[in-house]
C-alpha cells in the first residue's frame, strides 16, 4: 500500500467530526484503490432486524457492474446463507474469505453460481466487519475477468481495517433504522 492511501484512511478513520457516510464512502474507495480491485463494495448490517444492504461502493470504471442497483435496499438476510457460504461463513463469525479463484474454489466456500449471477466478480475479500460475536458488515474488494492473488500485505491491511470500520457502520445503521438498534 501506498503511504498516501494509508495516510488518508488513517485521516478518515481518526476524524471524528467527519460524517461516517462520507468517510466510508472514501475509505472505501481508498481500498479498492490500494489493493488495486476492479470493485469494492461495503454491505452494512443491522444486527437486530436481521437485514443488511450494499450501502457504498467504489468501481474501477464504468465497465465494471454497479450493485447498487439491485441490492441498495434493505433486504432480510434470512434466505441468504442458503445460497451463499460466504455469508453463512460471516454469520457465523468465521475469519474472512480470500478467494483467488471464484471458478476453482471448493463449493463449501463460495456458491460458483450464486457468485457469477450477484456479483460477477473472478475474485474477492469477504472481509466481515465484526465486533463482539456481531456481525456488522462485510467489506468486499473484488476483480474482474481474471483470478487474483491476495498477498498477505493485502490480508493484512484488510484485517487490520475491518474492526475500525465498526463505529461508523454502527452509526448509519442506526441512523437509517432509529427503531431498530
Amino acid at each position: 500500500m501506498q503511504s498516501t492511501w494509508t495516510d488518508a484512511l488513517e485521516s478518515l478513520l481518526n476524524s471524528p467530526g467527519q460524517e461516517p457516510e462520507t468517510a466510508l464512502n472514501e475509505i472505501v474507495r481508498l481500498v479498492g484503490e490500494a489493493l488495486h480491485a476492479d470493485r469494492c463494495f461495503l454491505c452494512i448490517r443491522n444486527p437486530a432486524t436481521r437485514q443488511s444492504r450494499i450501502a457504498f461502493v467504489w468501481r474501477r470504471d464504468e465497465s465494471v457492474p454497479d450493485v447498487r442497483s439491485e441490492h441498495s435496499e434493505w433486504v432480510d438476510e434470512t434466505p441468504l446463507p442458503a445460497d451463499d457460504p460466504l455469508y453463512a461463513a460471516a454469520l457465523a463469525g468465521r475469519p474472512s474469505v480470500y478467494v483467488d479463484d471464484v471458478l476453482t474454489a471448493p463449493s463449501d466456500v463460495l456458491n460458483r453460481e450464486f457468485e457469477a449471477r450477484t456479483f460477477g466478480h473472478r475474485a474477492l475479500v469477504h472481509g466481515h466487519v465484526v465486533a463482539d460475536g456481531t456481525l456488522w458488515g462485510i467489506l468486499q474488494p473484488a476483480a474482474f475477468g481474471h483470478p487474483r492473488t491476495w498477498t498477505e500485505h493485502d490480508r493484512i491491511f484488510v484485517e487490520t481495517l475491518l474492526p475500525r470500520l465498526v463505529a461508523m457502520i454502527r452509526s448509519v445503521v442506526h441512523a437509517e433504522n432509529p427503531g431498530g438498534h
